[in-house]
């Protein structure tokens, strides 16, 4: 036993090593948790018998783990609820969630209100939360800023490699090391790992509020595995050689990426809008079933009337189906687990599910209902305050796409045609289509840098990787738009100087 408590302290010392003093999904979860227990405790249910309840909580991953440590080290081990609580307090890595329960005992040991602490400490979680909430806004402003940073980095690379190569470099013979020889590991390996690191650390900084949404990847599986086969046996196939001739391999990596993002983006933007529909809705049907409780409506009745009002967009719809579930006589347990398998947001089915906790437990009071009301209207104040300010960090990506590619045309179309010049018309011709062949595939690659970079914006942006289907759509259209432009502008420009 001892060992098992030294190895669980080693594991909380390495993760506190590798993220500080915080646990990300726990603490995003506490707001939520600790307002089930808050309202639970004004309903006359001890906090120790929330965690029990809280080992049944889906949603709620973390604190069901944490219900089941609770329950474990005071059924199995013989701790009191007190001791076990104290125990997780100091196993946690999480500082907030230690000061909960820490808090919690001090409260229950002094003899204090245990319902005055839960809710003022309540009040100073959401608090927490919204702060952080904030703090994550900035270090994501960093992280798009540090993106755009990386990517001019590695373009002046680029420029200085074709520049001194000893082939198509007006370089080449100055004794500079010849680096041509890294272009095609840069654009087509080294750009996307760092984008995909750079997914990443989004995903560790922005949560997003839809969960379980495979849909749109689901759907994005057959269009993606068409172009993938009619790309390979176009490039492999000696009888498809001729699309080859046809379309330019930037062209055909443009139209068959944008072939695979148009499906998912349209099922994810029916879902998105449906969802975040009802994220703006839930505080206001809390708050109306709140003040139909305060009239000595029963609390499905209350639930009734509450969503038979309009102004609740396109939550109405699911609603509707509430409606005519409570008035089949179907429980709010079973409606709850209907609602979950078809809303995706998680503050929505979280909020719901305290609702029905709170109405099995205690009868739906109002004025605890009145607190779950408050404190949903500040979850959807917070997650849409961060929404509208990441907003602008949109336009980034579409002003480095076009310096980028204008940046990739100009140095290729340029260099090209200086061998030509020198060479004369034969030996250029030939350096001339081999620059060609290369340039097409480096500008290939820079097509499918943009379209992946839609899905780093999307995250920062909404939350989610599949809102990147449509800026990955619009990203490498607007790059093989720019590129177009650009070439056609630096043959002008170069047909006037020579």
């Amino acid at each position: 036993m001892v060992r098992a408590e030294e190895e669980g302290g080693i594991r909380a010392w390495i993760s506190a090593i590798l993220e500080g003093d915080s646990d990300p999904k726990l603490e995003a979860e506490l707001p939520f948790a600790s307002m089930m227990i808050t309202l639970m405790a004004a309903s006359g249910i001890t906090p120790y018998e929330s965690f029990k309840r809280m080992r049944g909580v889906k949603v709620l991953e973390k604190f069901k783990e944490e219900g089941d440590e609770i329950v474990r080290l005071v059924e199995v081990l013989g701790n009191d609820p007190l001791t076990a609580m104290e125990k997780r307090a100091d196993a946690t890595i999480s500082r907030q969630y230690a000061d909960f329960l820490e808090g919690y005992i001090s409260s229950v040991k002094s003899g204090g209100s245990v319902i005055n602490y839960l809710t003022s400490k309540l009040r100073g979680i959401f608090d927490e939360h919204a702060a952080k909430a904030h703090n994550a806004i900035e270090r994501l402003e960093t992280l798009v800023e540090a993106y755009m940073v990386m990517l001019i980095v590695i373009f002046c690379f680029y420029i200085i490699s074709s520049v001194t190569s000893p082939t198509t470099g007006m370089m080449g013979n100055v004794g500079l090391p010849d680096t041509s020889a890294m272009v095609y590991p840069l654009i087509l390996v080294v750009i996307p790992v760092f984008s995909l690191f750079f997914m990443y650390m989004a995903n560790n900084i922005r949560p997003g509020t839809l969960k379980g949404m495979r849909r749109p990847y689901y759907v994005a599986l057959v269009p993606g595995a068409l172009f993938l086969l009619f790309f390979a046996a176009s490039q492999l196939l000696p009888s498809l050689s001729f699309v080859n001739e046809l379309v330019s391999t930037p062209l055909l990596v443009t139209a068959g990426l944008v072939f695979v993002s148009t499906p998912p983006w349209l099922v994810y933007r029916g879902i998105a809008k449906k969802n975040y529909a009802a994220e703006a809705a839930i505080p206001s049907l809390l708050r109306d079933v709140t003040e139909a409780r305060r009239t000595g409506l029963s609390p499905e009745k209350a639930i009734v009337h509450a969503a038979d009002r309009r102004g609740y967009g396109l939550f109405t719809e699911d609603l509707r189906r509430i409606i005519n579930q409570i008035e089949w006589g179907v429980s709010l347990r079973k409606i709850y687990y209907d609602l979950s398998s078809w809303v995706k947001s998680w503050p929505v089915v979280v909020n719901f599910f305290i609702l029905v906790e709170t109405i099995e437990i205690g009868g739906g009071d109002a004025d605890t209902l009145g607190i779950l009301a408050e404190f949903s209207e500040k979850t959807q104040t917070i997650e849409k305050g961060q929404r509208d300010m990441l907003t602008p960090y949109v336009i980034l990506p579409f002003v480095w796409t076009i310096l980028m590619v204008f940046t990739v045309t100009f140095t290729i179309q340029t260099l090209s045609n200086i061998p030509s010049l020198a060479l004369g018309a034969v030996g250029g011709a030939e350096m001339l289509k081999g620059a060609a062949n290369d340039s097409q595939i480096i500008e290939a690659g820079i097509m499918f840098h943009s379209w992946l970079s839609g899905f780093f914006i999307g995250k920062i942006s909404e939350g989610n990787f599949a809102s990147g289907f449509r800026y990955s759509a619009l990203l490498i259209l607007t790059a093989y738009i720019t590129l177009v432009i650009s070439k056609g502008l630096v043959v002008s420009f170069m047909g006037g100087l020579f």
